[in-house]
């Protein structure tokens, strides 16, 4: 899938190479014959035509997407900013509403947490006549993690990008999710090849968008202002920013620290900049790690936390993005 703009191409096989400024493209006729081709490590595959060739398995997720309404990636620059606690506390916010299906896709491959925070450690994926099955923790709230395909949470997952790239791409179209109103997809910080696999494989299936997790000190948002790039050139909208572990009201004396410093303004500032929307600042709160910890919902920990209702503000947030949308496909199916 190129990439306008960004002087990489991934190939068949889910490999990332550096290709000439001016490449014309895999699907130019002048494709692995221009004379900016010379020298370029996918030369003969270009001019092979094969990679301009589509992946079949884009069409048979299409056809598996039909059944699923919204479709949101959870993506962070850095890691330990709390992408996973939010994409799990999302996933349990949205299921709140009983008559609202859910679906949480760990995409993490080397580091899948989701299994733990979500209280399903030692659970096992069953395979049924229309596919994988995903492991529910309530009725409308299902989950699927390469954790959960592991003999043990301390097993290692050593793989290169294709193997990943494979995996991912099982998940898309063997998982028998059923009518699905969100599917949540946690990724790996960063923007690698996970990202751009689940981005070229949905790219057919309208993505909503992306919800960007952060933390207020500046080493943080220098990743983000790279992730907001990476959304732009792959053309995958940007719902808001989250800027989480912001602050921490003491429960006693409810005075605020800023455990964090923002130094250069905090997520708040960079979105300004870059006219991105900021969903919301989530305080730290000790019952979040204790709830993940447990594999609990926070919400139901801590009701009356900061915390808590910060959440359930960006979640009414992110629930009023996806319903424009919902009703321009819905009068476009009636027509």
């Amino acid at each position: 899938m190129p990439v306008a703009g960004s002087g990489e191409r991934v190939d068949t096989s889910g490999r990332m190479e550096e290709v000439p400024h001016d490449c014309p493209g895999a699907d130019s006729t002048q494709a692995g014959r221009g004379a900016s081709c010379q020298g370029c490590p996918n030369q003969r595959l270009c001019a092979s035509g094969a990679g301009a060739a589509p992946d079949p398995a884009i069409e048979e997720i299409k056809e598996k997407m039909k059944t699923v309404k919204h479709k949101i990636l959870i993506l962070s620059g850095k890691g330990g900013v709390g992408k996973s606690t939010f994409s799990a506390h999302l996933a349990h916010g949205l299921a709140e509403d009983e008559n609202t299906q859910v679906a949480l896709l760990d995409i993490d491959i080397c580091g899948p947490s989701i299994p733990k925070i979500m209280g399903l450690e030692g659970e096992q994926v069953h395979q049924s006549g229309s596919g994988w099955s995903p492991v529910y923790v309530e009725d409308n709230l299902g989950v699927m993690s390469v954790g959960f395909l592991l003999s043990s949470p301390d097993d290692a997952v050593i793989w290169r990008g294709p193997k990943k790239n494979g995996m991912i791409k099982q998940f898309l179209r063997d998982v028998d999710w059923g009518d699905v109103d969100y599917l949540l997809v946690d990724t790996p910080p960063g923007t690698s090849d996970e990202h751009l696999s689940v981005v070229q494989y949905l790219a057919a299936t309208h993505i909503d968008g992306a919800v960007i997790v952060t933390t207020p000190q500046e080493v943080s948002l220098q990743d983000v202002r790279k992730e907001i790039n990476f959304c732009h050139k792959v053309k995958l909208p940007v719902v808001g920013v989250v800027e989480n572990m912001s602050g921490f009201v003491c429960p006693r004396c409810k005075k605020e620290s800023q455990i964090f410093p923002p130094t250069t303004g905090g997520a708040e500032a960079m979105c300004r900049d870059l006219k991105v929307p900021l969903l919301g600042k989530v305080p730290l709160d000790p019952h979040i790690g204790k709830s993940c910890d447990k594999g609990q919902s926070f919400f139901i920990e801590a009701p009356d936390s900061p915390a808590t209702l910060a959440y359930r503000s960006i979640i009414q947030k992110i629930q009023e993005f996806c319903s424009p949308r919902q009703s321009k496909e819905e009068s476009l199916s009636s027509s």
